[in-house]
Parts: structure tokens; sequence; C-alpha cells
């Protein structure tokens, strides 16, 4: 009887054993796979920073460049019909030179810009060749431009022109009197600059003084022949 006690007891006590082993074993494995898993698994990432972008600016259409002034329109100039202004000027000669005087024949009054300057030479010259058909129906060219009588001299003598060149000197306002009378003193443009100046321009004038024919922004070449055409329609 003591005997199968003992028996049972050590059964007793060598399944809590095992019991309390396998529990153990078990609690282990379960720690350590817990720990390997911790181990293995793969670290957070850090959180992005934020990125704060700078506003671009706007860009700025640049402003509209007003667009340019057109130059100034022929104003002031005499009408076909109408009578010529009173005018007076000193020729080459010294010699003063008025409407009145021209009175009783046709003549030709053409402005020009200056002496001895490309364009207006070859006008002058034009008007010099036709020179003897002007005269043969009665009627005297006379150029005009801002120059001085002794410039006019000088251009005269170099292309031996024979015309009667008028001095229509500037006054104090700076304005050269026949040509603002005839309205040919005007705004000009060259290369973007503006300035007053003369406008090539020339007029036919009739016996009584009227104006018979007028040539606006004359473009030199031919000019005298269209201009001996006009004369020899007043008869």
């Amino acid at each position: 009887m003591p005997t199968t006690t003992k028996k049972q007891s050590t059964k007793k006590t060598t399944k809590k054993s095992t019991k309390k082993t396998t529990k153990k074993a078990v609690k282990t494995a379960v720690t350590k796979a817990a720990t390997t898993k911790a181990a293995t698994k793969k670290p957070a990432k850090p959180a992005k920073k934020a990125i704060t972008l700078a506003a671009k600016p706007v860009a700025k259409k640049p402003a509209k460049k007003p667009a340019p002034k057109a130059a100034a329109k022929a104003t002031g100039l005499i009408e076909v019909g109408s009578s010529a202004p009173a005018f007076s000027a000193v020729n080459a000669a010294g010699k003063t030179v008025t409407l009145a005087s021209l009175k009783g024949k046709p003549f030709v009054l053409y402005f020009y810009p200056a002496d001895d300057t490309p364009g207006c030479t070859v006008e002058a010259c034009a008007f010099r060749d036709n020179r003897p058909k002007f005269a043969k129906v009665g009627c005297e060219i006379l150029g005009v431009s801002p120059d001085s009588v002794d410039s006019h001299k000088a251009f005269d003598a170099k292309y031996k022109l024979g015309l009667t060149l008028l001095a229509d000197v500037p006054g104090k306002d700076g304005v050269p009197p026949v040509a603002a009378a005839f309205g040919v003193w005007q705004e000009k443009n060259m290369y973007g600059k503006k300035y007053m100046g003369i406008v090539r321009t020339t007029y036919v004038v009739a016996k009584d003084g009227t104006v018979a024919a007028r040539f606006d922004r004359v473009k030199v070449e031919g000019h005298a022949a269209e201009v001996l055409a006009a004369v020899a329609k007043l008869g």
C-alpha cells in the first residue's frame, strides 16, 4: 500500500514537472518569437518634413508703350483757287521780292529744306535745266528755304542755277515767316525724332495772285516737268 502511494506521488510530481516545463518552454518560445518579430520589424520612417514652397512671384506684364504719335498732317496749306498770302523776302542779290512785285505774271514758288543737300540740289538743278521752257511762257521760278543770303549765293554759284532763291530767315521764334504763311513749316519725324522743318511743297501762282496748283510732299525726280505742265495749262 505505501509502495503504490509513492509511485502515484512520483507520477504526479513528474507530470507537474513536465507540465511546468512545457508551459515554461511555450512561454519562452512565445517571448522569443515576439522579440524576434520586434527585432525584424522595419523601423518606422521618420515623418516627412513639410516643405514650404515659396510662392512664385507673378510676372507683371510690361506696361504697353503709348503708340507714337503720327507726324503732323499738312495744315494751313493754301488751297487751290485761294489768294496767295502776301510775303516779303530777300534774294541772293540782296533785293527784296514781294507778292506785289510779282503781280501780273505767273510764278513758281517752291519750298525746300536746305541749300546744297542731295534732294534739294537735284530739285534745283532740274528747275535750272527747264528754266528756258519756263521763261518761254513768262513764268519765273523762285526757291525758298530758311538759309541765309550768303548760303543762297554759294549754292547758286556752285551749280550755276540762275534761279531766284529767297532767304526765309527764321525770326526770334525760330519760325521762317514765308514758310509759315504758306503752311509748309510743319512737324517732321526722322528716325523717331520729331522736329519742325520745311515740308517740300511747290505752288504755282497765276497772274492774278491766286494759287493755280499745289504739289505736296514733293518727290524731286521728275518734279520740274510736272510743274511745267501745270504752268502750261495757265495759257
